[in-house]
């Protein structure tokens, strides 16, 4: 295959190329960003390459072994570097993988058209990102009103290019505002039902609960990767929601506006001291994570509405991306420890 035929394949997303592969050779190039290459050996002793790729939504990992024409090229590939692959794609003995492949640098146009992301993902991160400001602008409590949208005005861009995870849901850049987007939805229904929950507070509690993520999943400014930094590896998200919370809880008690505060009911320290319990308990239970469990309702439904979103989004990944072992039936998927079968669709 020639470079010149190889720019002429269709160019399609790693999304997309988990819709149509299979064990059939089809013809397709992608463009990615290589976040990580790691020399390995096989267990004869030959070396090989694990090349971690990503675009805007989904990675993949590229197994290249010394037989490989392009194992010299790949040992020369540096981390962030973008490259088209283009070749026959397969459903192979290590997962998808291409075949009869050609590589290449991104052109400069190529690379910005790259990190513009998916059209229809980023529609969908903005209209999530714009619900997320409509939930804030409905908290009546002006503490929490306020709190938020502090977070918002300091902190938006960084939570743009957030993930919720590094790879079990919303793994992607932005991940976290579609996460927060959703929670947020539920917690609103959930409360409309039970009217006795304080509403303000859910809507507050989800957005900081995964607020230390933003720098322990966040993405390079220009980018699909995830760095790793040792304050997010010492301390975890939980610990650093915690602190910028209180953090931006004192910068907010010298506003003069805050003067205003003492006169409210519930007291304010009360109303920090729910919020944060909502960020430490999220987890729900201590070998999760969690430093202290669930001791109020709204500590309860943010749990479950966090644990909600992330298992459905961990069923949509697998529906799009596992192999159908039978009709209906896909095979299971980490960290799903058994295969799922395709929902009952409505009337």
């Amino acid at each position: 295959m020639s470079e010149i035929l190889s720019d002429d394949l269709d160019l399609i997303s790693l999304t997309q190329l988990r819709q149509v592969v299979n064990q059939s050779p089809q013809p397709y190039r992608l463009h990615l960003q290589v976040e990580l290459r790691t020399e390995k050996a096989t267990s004869a002793g030959s070396p090989f390459f694990e090349v971690k790729l990503v675009d805007a939504a989904d990675s993949l990992v590229w197994r290249v072994f010394d037989n490989n024409p392009l194992f010299q090229d790949v040992a020369r590939l540096t981390r962030n570097a973008f490259i088209q692959l283009a070749g026959q794609w397969v459903e192979g003995k290590y997962g998808i993988e291409p075949r009869q492949v050609q590589m290449r640098t991104l052109s400069e146009d190529e690379t910005v058209t790259l990190l513009l992301g998916d059209p229809e993902l980023a529609a969908r991160q903005q209209a999530d990102y714009t619900d997320i400001v409509g939930f804030i602008e409905s908290i009546r409590d002006p503490r929490l009103l306020r709190l938020c949208s502090v977070f918002m005005e300091r902190h938006g861009e960084r939570f743009r290019r957030t993930g919720a995870a590094r790879k079990n849901h919303h793994a992607r850049r932005g991940g976290l505002v579609e996460h927060v987007a959703q929670m947020m939805r539920s917690a609103a229904a959930i409360a409309a039902v039970y009217p006795h929950l304080n509403r303000d507070l859910l809507i507050a509690g989800v957005l900081f609960h995964d607020c230390g993520k933003l720098w322990e999943n966040v993405y390079a400014e220009s980018g699909f990767t995830m760095p790793y930094n040792m304050t997010a590896e010492m301390l975890g998200h939980i610990p650093l929601g915690l602190e910028l919370v209180n953090r931006m809880w004192r910068d907010l008690l010298e506003e003069p506006a805050a003067a205003e505060w003492s006169a409210l009911e519930p007291a304010s320290e009360l109303v920090r001291l729910h919020l944060l319990h909502l960020i430490a308990a999220h987890h729900g239970t201590l070998e999760f994570g969690s430093p202290v469990l669930p001791k109020t309702p709204e500590a309860i439904v943010l749990h479950h509405v966090d644990n909600i979103d992330a298992k459905l989004e961990m069923f949509r990944r697998g529906y799009a991306g596992s192999k159908e072992l039978a009709p209906g039936i896909f095979e299971k998927f980490s960290p799903w420890p058994v295969n799922i079968v395709a929902p009952l669709q409505a009337v």
